[in-house]
């Protein structure tokens, strides 16, 4: 007789019989619940990595065709392609966004409103990482950090007035301050840079 398989095994029929009530089952823990985790959003154009063997050390990336096509070494890893990918992805955002915004205009009409000197020059720059902006009185020149594109309005006219008291006060002086504060955000802009960046430093 062949030995029935696991879907062939019979069960006993229950007892007729009284039985003894089985114990009550433990109560289970509630599940907790799991966050979600919020979905990073893709960039606004396409990414194309492109190796070279010829290309030895530096990586560097252009827009071509609405396409970020991005050029490094052969020898890299995934690990440095995806550090380098989102590095070039988070410039070319900027970039975008910065080109929405007239410094020139921008700045023209806040030096008009609060009584202060226009520039020669102002531009916004890419290479600034631990400036919000700069100014050279003598060429009487503004460059804006490319970061701040992404900051609330107010607090870009904050910036761009700071410089602008600057090319009449070159120091944090009193009478620097004095001219600043002419736009009446500046103490919420210093708060708001102080919280992104970490440090109450001007």
């Amino acid at each position: 007789m062949n030995q029935p398989t696991l879907f062939d095994q019979s069960v006993e029929p229950p007892s007729t019989s009284a039985a003894t009530p089985a114990p009550e089952a433990p109560p289970v823990p509630p599940v907790p619940s799991v966050p979600s985790v919020p979905s990073v959003p893709p960039p606004p154009f396409a990414v194309r990595v492109v190796r070279s063997k010829k290309r030895r050390r530096t990586v560097a990336a252009r827009m071509n065709n609405g396409v970020l096509e991005v050029l490094m070494p052969a020898w890299m890893t995934k690990a440095d392609e995806a550090v380098y990918v989102a590095d070039m992805v988070r410039r070319f955002e900027r970039k975008q966004r910065a080109g929405e915004i007239d410094l020139e205009v921008r700045a023209r009409d806040l030096a008009r409103k609060y009584g202060l000197p226009a520039p020669e020059t102002i531009r916004w720059v890419d290479n600034m990482t631990h400036r919000w902006g700069s100014c050279t009185s003598v060429d009487r020149s503004i460059r804006i950090s490319q970061v701040i594109s992404a900051f609330p309005a107010w607090v870009v006219d904050g910036v761009i007035v700071h410089e602008l008291a600057h090319l009449a006060v070159p120091d944090h002086s009193a009478a620097f301050w004095e001219l600043a504060n002419r736009y009446p955000k500046m103490e919420r802009v210093r708060g708001y840079l102080i919280a992104r960046s970490g440090s109450d430093e001007d």
